[in-house]
């Protein structure tokens, strides 16, 4: 008997999925050469991280960049960048993912230009911008402009490359980092869609694109999702997410294709959710969450790109990238999973759990309808502050030990691993003079460009900004004319302003029937009394761009609840800002958060700030991805007490906290 012709067995093979690393760091040349190693080694498509400076719209040599240059992703600064990022690499045959949001506009445009300088044609280039600025609301903070402003900008892209680019995907909705900030399955649908409602919404009210063409927008919409370890439940997830978009967009915008309803999406598995305690656990989490997206064929993800093993630990090596892109083929060429229509339809117990979760995100969905929309949901605070409570809902439950995470609250006992042995570097280190080039780079460039042309193309955006014309062109011109990130970025601030989202600690709730917590109370209130304060004062801070506040978010709601006064002013505050509002506030502590790697940068300077206004007294604790050598460093520097993710026990972190104070002030015990 052929084995080919099997009952159950398609007539051909389901095609693979776009396979792509998510890669980026240090310079466009370094990325480059990454990208043409990964290319060679079967990648089908690029995944581009762009460094913090870039995605907040910053120049390499802005007072905010310090530390930050090259980190998390490349340095895009200009034309110049986007051509030497792309050197020799077609982007006529190239699907490229760009994932960037507040300035999108402007790296599309970028991404345009050299691709038309290559002589690709525009109409054949594919790719994706992520281009979603709620989620930077609400989980990875690297918005700029109010929501409403922000939009505008989303809906321009989208009308533009409607015209010029029908094959890229001009909007990526973004769910993956709702589930890092938190999210259950049921929020992570239903705030997702309540976003793409938004855009389509904005998209058809702009007057930019005809009525029968919303068909087109719709197929042009995509999505970008989480996958966590439960595998089962993410296969119902999306499910229901290719459910209810196949409801909203032939009832809400009246699509009758049902081709162009169909629902696409791209993922990346759970970075958050990989360990740095027995970090070899991470292979496993990775291929689980692999298969969340990829067994059901109705459901099946388009493009996927894996993190590594060691991202709890830093930024990964090109090895361990070549390793998370092996999982991806041997799932797709050597097992026999797209042999088969979909393994899930007609089961019982599917149907149910996506039933389950269609009626919950449908309930959601409505309820942010009903507040105006997302923007109003992001602008009171609802949003933030539901993704903080779920957060610290799925913390405690992880300190009860009710959700078992292998290695870090149960199974602790381990083998010492040849992975992470004394004596092997077990992340990619980005050189120090990385930095120090990229602010030599974008000052040579400024120097050698046309002034008259600069200006010009500045003073026509922000015009233009002033009213609703389509910014793309004014944008394109900007790019022509060798303005820089920063600068494009400037012009629309001066029009549009900036904008501080919720930080959402108002919904934070406490911690239960936490047994510890009653203890720690107790010693904070006796802490407070041996000082002769009325209350212990915390100063969460968040120096730099690093946007990431999830961490900090519960260490502030965890701290408050055990009896501190807690001062948070959110996201992206420079060493002098933080410093100041250390002694205004009179604070008995600063706690300072860092997941970019900007720690030997951002820290110094705030330990610095203080010796200079007169608290060199005042205790410095830092948490974040930090090595064990930087830790080393940054302890000797004076901080007191580093954390990393391995210290999961918030109540245990607070109770050490108070530890800090009390040998900060003599205190006994």
């Amino acid at each position: 008997m052929d084995e080919k012709a099997l009952p159950g067995r398609l007539p051909e093979r389901d095609r693979p999925w776009v396979m792509r690393t998510y890669a980026g760091h240090s310079s466009a040349a370094a990325t480059n050469a990454l990208f043409r190693r990964n290319l060679a080694k079967g990648q089908t498509g690029l995944s581009v991280a762009f460094d913090l400076p870039t995605q907040t719209g910053y120049d390499p040599d802005h007072e905010l960049a310090s530390g930050e240059v090259g980190r998390v992703g490349v340095p895009v600064a200009h034309l110049g960048d986007m051509r030497a990022l792309f050197e020799g690499i077609p982007l006529a045959e190239m699907n490229t993912s760009m994932t960037i949001n507040a300035p999108a506009m402007w790296l599309l445009a970028l991404y345009g230009t050299v691709g038309a300088e290559q002589g690709a044609e525009l109409v054949r280039c594919a790719g994706t911008t992520q281009n979603d600025i709620i989620k930077e609301y609400l989980s990875r903070g690297t918005h700029i402009f109010p929501p409403a402003a922000s939009l505008r900008l989303t809906a321009d892209v989208i009308a533009y490359t409607l015209r010029e680019m029908p094959k890229w995907n001009p909007v990526n909705i973004c769910s993956y980092h709702l589930q890092e900030a938190g999210a259950t399955p049921v929020q992570e649908v239903g705030f997702a869609l309540a976003t793409a409602v938004a855009v389509l919404d904005e998209v058809r009210d702009s007057g930019q694109v005809p009525a029968e063409r919303m068909g087109d927008v719709v197929q042009r919409i995509s999505f970008f999702v989480n996958a966590g370890v439960r595998f089962v439940e993410e296969i119902a997830k999306m499910r229901a997410f290719g459910a209810l978009w196949d409801e909203i967009t032939r009832e809400r915008y009246g699509v009758q294709n049902p081709k162009q309803r169909r629902f696409r999406y791209g993922v990346q598995v759970n970075s958050l959710g990989l360990t740095e305690a027995q970090p070899e656990n991470n292979i496993q989490r990775i291929v689980l969450e692999m298969l969340g997206v990829t067994f059901s064929r109705d459901a099946r993800a388009r493009a996927v790109q894996l993190p590594a093993w060691n991202e709890a630990l830093g930024l990964p090596r090109p090895w361990d990238q070549q390793w998370s892109l092996r999982m991806q083929q041997v799932l797709a060429y050597e097992s026999d999973l797209l042999e088969y229509p979909d393994l899930f339809e007609g089961s019982h117990v599917m149907t149910g759990l996506v039933d389950g979760i269609v009626a919950g995100a449908r309930v959601e969905l409505e309820k942010v309808l009903e507040m105006g929309g997302v923007v109003a949901a992001v602008e009171t605070g609802y949003l933030k502050s539901a993704l903080v409570a779920s957060l610290a809902d799925r913390r405690r439950r992880m300190e009860s030990g009710a959700d078992v995470v292998v290695g870090v609250n149960r199974f602790t006992e381990t083998e010492p691993s040849p992975l992470t042995a004394a004596g092997a570097e077990a992340v990619e280190q980005v050189d120090p003079a990385v930095e120090a080039a990229a602010v030599s780079s974008v000052r040579e460039w400024r120097a050698g460009r046309d002034g008259a042309a600069v200006d010009a193309a500045l003073a026509r955006l922000r015009a233009d900004a002033a009213t609703t014309t389509n910014l793309m062109a004014a944008t394109l011109e900007c790019v022509r004319a060798g303005v820089t990130t920063g600068e494009w970025s400037g012009a629309l601030r001066q029009v549009f302003g900036e904008y501080r989202a919720p930080t959402g600690l108002a919904g934070g709730a406490g911690a239960g029937s936490d047994a510890g917590l009653a203890a720690v109370r107790e010693r904070v209130a006796a802490t407070a009394r041996e000082l002769g304060s009325g209350r212990l004062r915390l100063l969460v801070g968040k120096p730099g761009l690093d946007g990431h506040s999830n961490g900090a978010e519960q260490i502030a709601v965890r701290a408050r609840d055990a009896g501190f006064e807690v001062v948070y002013q959110g996201i992206r505050l420079t060493a002098g800002q933080i410093v100041a509002a250390a002694v205004e506030e009179d604070v008995d502590l600063v706690g300072l958060s860092v997941l970019s790697g900007s720690h030997l940068a951002a820290v110094p300077a705030v330990l610095d700030g203080l010796r200079a206004a007169g608290r060199g007294d005042l205790p410095v604790v830092v948490g974040g991805i930090i090595p064990a050598g930087d830790a080393e460093a940054l302890r000797a520097a004076g901080v007191a007490r580093v954390f990393t993710p391995k210290d999961f026990a918030l109540t245990g972190i607070i109770d050490e906290l108070v530890s800090v104070i009390r040998e900060a002030n003599d205190l006994a015990g």
